[in-house]
């Protein structure tokens, strides 16, 4: 049976070829792809965008190697990114509540 990690893993590797095999080069996110992940997976997290063109700046961000797409390597940079930052939400959190 696989770990809770390895569970996680697996989750990231399938939503990200779920979205990428939609269109054009199926092991890549184009803008489009990439603009319905984050609507449908990261819903919460966009509530307070203000940015017109978010997903063109997060894709500018992360496009490494230039090519108007993002390869997985691209995307975990993304995933990596947003859990880095949720962990210093949460740990600032239990700073405030007394608990840490």
């Amino acid at each position: 049976m696989a770990s809770q990690l390895e569970q996680c893993m697996a989750s990231l590797i399938t939503i990200f070829h779920t979205y990428s095999g939609k269109e054009g080069d199926k092991f890549k996110l184009n803008k489009t792809e990439m603009k319905t992940l984050l609507q449908e997976q990261f819903g919460n997290y966009l509530k307070g965008v203000q940015s017109k063109d978010a997903v063109g700046e997060i894709m500018k961000d992360l496009d490494v190697n230039g090519d108007q797409e993002l390869d997985f390597k691209e995307f975990i940079l993304l995933i990596a990114s947003l859990t880095i930052l949720c962990n210093e939400f949460f740990l600032e959190h239990l700073k405030e509540t007394g608990k840490k």
